[in-house]
């Protein structure tokens, strides 16, 4: 079972167990976290995919930690000009694992009914 979730303006696709790194979150270590923007969700059933979200689909996470990510490097220049500019930047993420996927039954697309103008042809 998967399912693809919009998190932070970045999408993941995310199983039961992974664990994955996203933009800064609230919530405290150790406790739960229930995110509703799926996009998409699969399992043994077939793959239902959200237009644009999938109603009904939750994915539970625990904050595993809140932490700085590794810094940047932004380094400016313009040469002959004597312009250097340097400025770091880490940012703040939370590290998350998903504990539970509870998604819509997938469904298949039912068959299209025939008119009576189709079948009088």
């Amino acid at each position: 079972m998967f399912a693809v979730v919009k998190t932070g303006g970045k999408q993941y696709r995310v199983a039961e167990g992974d664990v994955i790194k996203v933009e800064k979150l609230d919530g405290e270590v150790g406790k739960n976290i229930t995110l509703d923007e799926i996009l998409m969700f699969g399992d043994d059933k077939g793959i239902k995919v959200g237009e644009p979200l999938v109603k009904g689909a939750k994915v539970t996470f625990e904050v595993l930690e809140q932490k700085k990510d590794k810094k940047i490097i932004v380094f400016k220049k313009k040469r002959r000009q004597n312009y250097r500019r340097k400025k770091g930047h880490r940012q703040e993420i939370t590290v998350l694992r998903v504990t539970k996927i509870a998604g819509a039954a997938a469904k298949k697309a039912a068959p299209k009914k025939k008119t009576e103008e189709a079948a009088a042809e």
